[in-house]
């Protein structure tokens, strides 16, 4: 590769790490920003919820925006857009300011579909899959980085420097995008914008219904109406999205079956992987009393999640070699089928944190495996033209998903409770189970996807090797 493109990898990296850890960072410390911001649990989650809900309407949009206008100033956009909500959040006065900081990183959230959209146009063929291997792993070490650096950050410096740090990195790699990464191709021509509200309120009603569904009841009026509001404006939205002369998605591009099993393995591969991120600390931080916790500090679960963020980077890395000699599909569906059993292990026995932490590392490494070449499943099997509009539906799809995940396992592990209010082993028995069994079905659907015959809409084997 030349020194330019060696560079303009070097600035994803950080673009996708610095991302990735923002995600992440803020969930185990939801209890300090609340006693600062003098608000109560339930206000308190929208820090999380403010993030997921404009992250789904924005990223389709921002990155269809990418293939239009260029993927280089989107990506400069959603860097600076991170930055200024970084900084409204380090000094957010209240909650509601914090809720609206949350909100407009959410809008930032395409760094990586652009990321990946970039990869696609300046990389050589042969080193797309190691490129997209990396930045998609990357977005799995992120989630588990932030859980061991959040803890020790707000010890030292308080909860705002989880924020206050990556916006002078995010700002830094936003001048250095804009210095060294080339412009792409664009499409010149326009968008029908007329769907986009559909698309934007089916997506925040159903986030919105999921994100609240355990505490309201998933049976529970509000909560059905949501769903049937969301189900409503997306046949609406469809119905408008096919007839646009100019779609903001390709519905034919949806449609090729290696793009359409993708999105939903991995809306499966989010609900799990969000959902471990959730509750696997919560379990190390209980007490030992409970006869499954390990009484560990945040500082101390953290550490304890340190060998899963590694081995999801060395599962990111090894991916592209394993794609080579065993074909895409092959690679997605073992690991699928080794994170199902690393969490029907879990489900089975974690009688000491070390147990868990071991099931983890294993889980960890097909992971990824799994988010790496699926993600270059998916960019790839599409027109370059559509690359970072297609990564961007692919991503909301995990990050939907994981909405889901960690509501369903909140339900079943809040479903098993002592007279204390605290869960019983039995419940994160279940939840496990449930995650297990998610991760079963993602391995059949990916077994499923089609072998690719060649072709521009399919994978190539001068990017991948083949795709058995």
């Amino acid at each position: 590769m030349s020194r330019r493109t060696t560079a303009t990898f070097g600035v994803l990296v950080v673009a996708a790490t610095a991302f990735a850890l923002l995600q992440a960072m803020v969930i185990p410390v939801l209890p300090q920003i609340q006693r600062a911001l003098d608000t109560d649990a339930r206000s308190v989650t929208w820090v999380v919820s403010a993030y997921l809900l404009s992250a789904a309407v924005a990223t389709p949009v921002v990155g269809r925006l990418g293939d239009a206008v260029g993927k280089k100033p989107m990506l400069v956009t959603a860097l600076l857009l991170l930055a200024a909500g970084s900084l409204g959040a380090a000094f957010a006065p209240d909650i509601r300011v914090m809720t609206a900081a949350r909100a407009l990183q959410g809008i930032g959230g395409a760094v990586m579909p652009l990321a990946f959209g970039i990869v696609r146009d300046e990389f050589p063929g042969d080193r797309v899959p190691f490129a997209i291997g990396v930045l998609a792993a990357l977005g799995g070490i992120g989630a588990s980085a932030g859980l061991v650096l959040a803890g020790p950050l707000v010890a030292l410096w308080g909860y705002r420097w989880l924020f206050l740090l990556p916006m002078v990195v995010l700002v830094v790699t936003a001048a250095a995008a804009a210095a060294v990464v080339r412009p792409s191709a664009t499409r010149a021509e326009p968008i029908s914008w007329a769907p986009a509200p559909f698309l934007a309120g089916a997506l925040a009603t159903f986030v919105l219904a999921t994100t609240n569904a355990s505490g309201w009841g998933w049976t529970d009026r509000r909560t059905a109406g949501l769903y049937a509001l969301s189900a409503l404006l997306g046949l609406l939205w469809y119905r408008l999205e096919s007839r646009a002369a100019h779609p903001l998605i390709d519905l034919r591009m949806m449609a090729i079956p290696a793009v359409r099993s993708g999105n939903i393995v991995s809306f499966l591969l989010g609900f799990a992987m969000f959902a471990v991120y959730a509750f696997v600390p919560q379990i190390l931080q209980a007490p030992a009393s409970t006869g499954y916790g390990a009484g560990t500090s945040v500082t101390g679960s953290g550490l304890l999640m340190l060998p899963l963020a590694s081995a999801v980077f060395l599962g990111g890395l090894a991916a592209a070699r394993l794609v080579r000699r065993a074909g895409s599909r092959r690679v997605v569906v073992a690991a699928c089928a080794v994170i199902a059993v690393c969490l029907a292990a879990v489900a089975w026995r974690y009688a000491t944190a070390w147990q868990l932490v071991t099931a983890l590392g294993v889980y960890g490494l097909a992971l990824g495996v799994a988010l790496a070449s699926l993600a270059t499943l998916v960019v790839v099997s599409v027109p370059a033209s559509q690359t970072a509009v297609a990564g961007a539906v692919n991503f909301n799809a995990r990050n939907i998903g994981g909405a889901v995940g960690t509501a369903v396992t909140a339900t079943v592990v809040t479903a098993h409770l002592d007279g204390g209010g605290v869960p019983l082993a039995s419940g994160y028995t279940a939840g496990f189970v449930v995650l297990a069994v998610s991760m079963a079905l993602a391995t059949a659907l990916a077994a499923a996807i089609p072998v690719a015959a060649g072709g521009g809409t399919f994978l190539t084997k001068r990017m991948v090797g083949n795709t058995r």
